[in-house]
Parts: structure tokens; C-alpha cells; sequence
């Protein structure tokens, strides 16, 4: 069987590269020269045929393509690190094995972890595959974070941590000018962009500000939250996204709240363990230290 997948050294360097927005400063954290980092990248662009990343002054930014593929391998390369390191140090009580899904994890939980690491470092985290349709009853794995309402299975103890905030974002240049966007009523006459999956955030958003609309229709949809911020900074339209998802790019600038109301829904992401099962003191940890960061300011 041929083998498709690049080098785990391109992969990291890539990953890291793209956390930081800086070559450099992936160079520094890897313990190897710029040189490298971007010889591991370019080597891997070459691999796939593909742009990773463009120059946006003295930052390197990824391309829509590009976060889609860092969205795919981050839970990986996580997973390995994390067997890796489970194999070199016997597992015991500060062993902790989870299951992430993938946005949710590249978006906001992986650039949180060195702070529980700084922490807790006592304590090995892995991480297992997502599955979409998991039942959630493996033995092996101690908490899974899924998106879902109020409404669990009996099997399952729950607590809601991010993901019910929906704020409507759109580009910084949108919010300037004579046909700047000012109010909820202004967003309907742009194009929509919606969410595949979930195609009813834009009218649950205009619904919860109070402004009425008429049947509403997508201009496009994407199934990924990332392809959805590139649509709208490649100009095609606003979208309607949770807010914990978009915290990076609010903050480099990439795109900006297009109107400062905000609406919670039932659904989110949440801590999910076997309600049946005693949990470890390293979960126990965990779930106080991801509570602790889903509150405001606490990024």
C-alpha cells in the first residue's frame, strides 16, 4: 500500500507554524533553526500540492485550505503525542484519556492545554479518535466533550462548558462606510452564509434580537466553522457562528462582530462522564480547570 501521509516531523512544524502565525517563533518552541521549520513546510506544500499559508505582514496565516487541514490532523498529532508519551511514563491515576471533536479542539481547547499542563503537569492526557455517532460508553476513554442541549442520555453526567453564545460576524470593512452594517435589519439585505449542519442559527439569532424576517435562504453553506470564517473575509457574505469558535480570528482582526447582540441557544459543547463510574482525581482536575476556562476573560 502506498504510503499518502507527510513526515510527522513536516506535520509538526506545519501545526506549529500555524498556532503561532510565525515561522520563527515555531522554530524557537521545536528547538530548531527558522530554516528548518520552513523547509518542513515547504516540503509538505510540495507533498500535497498545495498553499498552507500566505504572508500577512510579518505573520503567515493560513489559507482556507490550510485550516482545514490543521482541523484535521491537530486531534492526531494530539493522540500521538499523547500515546507517545503514555508509553515512556507508566499510566496511573494522573493518566487522562479524552475524546474532542475536532473544531472545538483546534479552535479553542488546544491553544488553552500549556495552561493545564503548567498546572497539572503530574498528569498525561491522550486523546482518542472522534466518532460522531460515539455512544459514549467506552471503557477506555474517561470523558468525551460533545455538542448537544440540556438533554443526555441516563448514562451520562454533563456539564455545559462553551458554545451557546451565536454572534453574527462579518468583515472589519463591513462596519465602515455609507452601507456600514449598524443594525440586525441591515444583515438581511447581505448575503447569508449558513452552517450545513446547523442551518437554523441565522433565524434563531435574528428570532432571539427580536427582528422579524422573512423565510431566510442561504447564499452558501459550508459544513466547517473554518471554511465559514474564510467565506466571510473572502467577502461572500456574513455568517452566524458561536463565538467560542472564532475568539483567534476576532482577536487578529480577521473579521469583527457585525452587530454587538448576541444570542444563547440550547445547544453547546459539553463535559460528558459515565454517570455510573467514579471519577479519577486527574478528571476531576480536568473538569474544574475546563470550567474555570470557559468563563468570560479567562483566555
Amino acid at each position: 500500500m502506498r504510503i499518502r501521509s507527510p513526515s510527522l516531523s513536516e506535520l509538526h512544524a506545519f501545526a506549529t507554524a500555524a498556532r503561532l502565525g510565525s515561522f520563527s517563533q515555531a522554530a524557537d518552541e521545536l528547538h530548531v533553526t527558522q530554516g528548518a521549520i520552513s523547509r518542513a513546510i515547504a516540503r509538505l506544500e510540495e507533498h500535497l500540492a498545495l498553499a498552507l499559508f500566505v504572508r500577512e505582514g510579518r505573520r503567515s496565516v493560513l489559507t482556507a485550505t490550510g485550516q482545514l487541514y490543521l482541523d484535521a490532523i491537530a486531534p492526531a498529532i494530539a493522540a500521538i503525542e499523547a500515546a507517545t508519551v503514555a508509553l515512556q511514563t507508566r499510566r496511573t491515576e494522573r493518566a487522562l484519556r479524552l475524546s474532542v471533536p475536532p473544531t472545538l479542539f483546534s479552535h479553542w481547547l488546544i491553544p488553552r492545554l500549556p495552561d493545564f499542563h503548567a498546572q497539572h503537569p503530574d498528569t498525561t492526557l491522550s486523546f482518542a479518535p472522534y466518532r460522531r455517532d460515539d455512544p459514549l460508553q467506552a471503557p477506555e476513554i474517561d470523558a468525551w466533550l460533545r455538542v448537544g442541549t440540556r438533554e443526555w442520555p441516563r448514562h451520562i453526567q454533563a456539564d455545559y462548558v462553551v458554545g451557546r453564545e451565536l454572534v453574527p460576524i462579518c468583515r472589519p470593512a463591513d462596519l465602515q462606510g455609507p452601507q456600514a452594517i449598524r443594525t440586525a435589519p441591515d444583515l438581511l439585505a447581505r448575503p447569508l452564509l449558513f452552517h450545513t449542519n446547523y442551518p437554523d442559527n441565522w433565524a434563531r439569532w435574528f428570532d432571539g434580537v427580536g427582528c422579524p424576517h422573512p423565510p431566510l435562504a442561504p447564499a452558501a453553506d459550508f459544513e466547517l466553522v473554518a471554511l465559514l470564517v474564510q467565506a466571510v473575509i473572502a467577502g461572500l457574505g456574513v455568517a452566524v457562528v458561536q463565538h467560542c469558535l472564532v475568539e483567534k480570528d476576532l482577536a487578529a482582526g480577521r473579521i469583527a462582530i457585525a452587530v454587538p447582540q448576541s444570542v444563547v441557544i440550547d445547544r453547546g459543547y459539553s463535559l460528558c462522564q459515565p454517570a455510573g463510574r467514579a471519577a479519577p482525581a486527574a478528571l476531576q482536575d480536568f473538569r474544574l480547570w475546563l470550567l474555570a476556562q470557559a468563563q468570560p476573560g479567562s483566555a
